[in-house]
């Protein structure tokens, strides 16, 4: 069984809050839930939405057509009334058709608990009676939502969730063909920005700096939270190139660091990320992508950073580009990440986006034991004399850390010798250290990952993607494969350098993607020789669907 939930209302009106108790209430349940939201950049009025897709096993992809429709509001109802299926339930307080359920939530909130406030946990109590969901499941979920106010607090939402799971239960009967009883069976339910903060703490990050910018603040935020328990020190710069230049800073001096901002921000970056390439101090950057240029939609996804990514920084010095696609994907993506900044002394930068970051995932199992973290610091005593940056057959030199031993270690912008001092010998040391450095580039990209190949074998068609954009594309391959095409998919987590891939012969490749240039056919054409033939892109800051994917397949192919 699988059904959308849609949830509309405007901003301030607490539909996130339903969303959320609803989506750990059904977690709770037993059942894999998928959330997305897409909200506009205002703090009160507007109209928004908040999805849950609800499933026996995880189905971490954004639907739009509604099986259960909410709203708060009448604009919401028509704003949204494109979303709504054919015979869905549509729920609100006022009537929108046969198949609608009248719940006044505030004039019930109102009466029995003299405040209005309640009439959010009164929605989400009869959400649980159209769906048929315990009712234990829900107090309990609601206990722990609000243990932190009182328990005069709990009481009151415990009450005002029976009033409206009651009110809707009586309205439901024959009409709701929704049940989803309680199951033995658990999932993680995770946000895109917790699992890249998780893994972050498990490659052992020690060090976040950030300014906060949409839709990136999450990573810092889950961090300064739960530093207690992770030992990640953190810190609120004043602005984007003081929360870099504290994490150059500390990775200078050992620690695994890392900072997390959006593309205006990563623009105010891009020196130091030419910096990190000349000192060879390891950084960790992610990139949550959102539609611009300038402030352009901020509270809206895309993918359009990624050529702007592989080109940061003025000079030539390698760096690693890599994008997360899921929450589980989100953690290994991070480990990667410290692992290559650490091995090769690089700036790496994680390109995520609004869709991945506030979106949460329902994951079984993280996998953690087939994560190696490894350091690559050296041991000072093994140099009796120490050249920062020695020449070396892989253009890695040994890397030592200020004050953990006898040595001397510098770091300097300007170009350098061996020892770290400012040189400009352009006979021998200037172009010799050039050499160094980009060499290092051979053998990083060695150790990039090559792609996901998903029935390909007898691909006519190969869709290739990158980032969020692939749950949706596995989720249409599958579907256009019953319905007798034969298509495959690549999907790329590691970009720049690109990998090995190899590609079946005579399949027509094209790319899906969340931008309006189709920029990993780009990268391609550039890192493989290799022509894209035809392109799926959407750019309005909403994300692509498998329903987009099959309709632009047909329209295409």
């Amino acid at each position: 069984m699988e059904c959308t939930i849609v949830i509309a209302g405007s901003a301030g009106e607490g539909i996130r809050t339903i969303g959320d108790v609803l989506a750990d209430t059904l977690a709770a349940q037993g059942y894999a839930v998928f959330t997305w939201q897409e909200y506009e950049s205002r703090i009160r009025g507007g109209q928004n939405s908040y999805t849950l897709r609800v499933s026996e096993s995880p189905v971490n992809t954004p639907t739009m057509d509604a099986d259960i429709f909410l709203y708060l509001n009448p604009q919401a109802l028509e704003k949204y009334r494109s979303r709504i299926k054919p015979h869905a339930i549509l729920l609100g307080e006022s009537p929108a058709g046969e198949d609608s359920l009248v719940v006044p939530f505030k004039d019930l909130a109102r009466s029995a608990l003299g405040r209005p406030i309640y009439a959010n946990t009164v929605a989400i109590g009869a959400l649980t009676a159209v769906l048929g969901v315990d009712q234990d499941t829900l107090e309990r979920v609601l206990a722990e939502e609000f243990a932190g106010k009182g328990e005069e607090v709990v009481r009151a939402n415990h009450q005002a969730a029976a009033l409206g799971f009651d009110h809707a239960h009586r309205a439901c009967r024959d009409r709701c063909p929704w049940a989803f009883p309680k199951k033995d069976k658990s999932y993680y339910l995770i946000s895109g920005n917790e699992a890249l903060a998780l893994g972050a703490f498990h490659a052992g990050c020690r060090f976040i700096a950030a300014y906060p910018m949409t839709p990136s603040t999450g990573i810092i935020t889950y961090l300064a939270k739960h530093w207690e328990e992770t030992g990640v020190f953190y810190e609120q710069a004043e602005d984007e190139i003081a929360a870099v230049n504290m994490a150059l800073g500390a990775s200078f001096a050992g620690a695994r660091a890392m900072t997390a901002t959006s593309g205006g921000g990563f623009a105010l970056m891009v020196e130091a990320v030419s910096l990190s390439g000349m000192t060879e101090v390891p950084l960790v950057i992610v990139l949550a992508q959102r539609p611009g240029p300038a402030t352009g939609l901020p509270t809206r996804t895309a993918q359009g950073d990624l050529l702007f990514a592989v080109h940061a920084g003025h000079g030539e010095f390698p760096k690693a580009v890599l994008a997360a696609s899921d929450a589980g994907d989100a953690v290994h993506t991070m480990g990667r990440a410290f692992h290559l900044a650490d091995r090769f002394q690089i700036p790496v930068i994680v390109l995520s986006d609004q869709l991945l970051a506030d979106s949460r995932f329902s994951v079984e199992n993280f996998h953690l034991e087939t994560a190696v973290r490894r350091s690559f610091i050296a041991n000072p005593e093994d140099f009796t004399e120490y050249k920062r940056y020695a020449f070396t057959e892989t253009g890695v030199s040994p890397r030592l850390c200020p004050g953990r031993g006898p040595h001397l270690v510098t770091a300097d912008s300007d170009e350098h010798d061996e020892w770290g001092h400012i040189t400009e010998d352009l006979a021998a040391t200037a172009p010799s250290m050039h050499a160094k450095r980009l060499k290092k580039q051979v053998f990083l990209q060695q150790d990039m990952r090559p792609p996901l190949s998903y029935r390909t074998e007898d691909a006519e068609d190969i869709f290739c993607t990158w980032g969020s954009t692939k749950g949706a594309a596995l989720e249409a391959v599958d579907a256009l494969r019953r319905e007798g095409a034969r298509v495959g998919l690549m999907h790329w987590s590691e970009l720049w350098p690109p990998p090995a891939a190899s590609f079946p012969g005579g399949a027509r490749l094209w790319t899906v993607e969340n931008n309006a240039t189709g920029q990993w056919a780009s990268v391609m054409a550039l890192g493989y020789g290799r022509a894209v033939e035809k392109r799926v892109l959407r750019s309005d800051g909403l994300p692509l669907t498998a329903h987009d994917i099959r309709r632009a397949y047909h329209e295409l192919a």
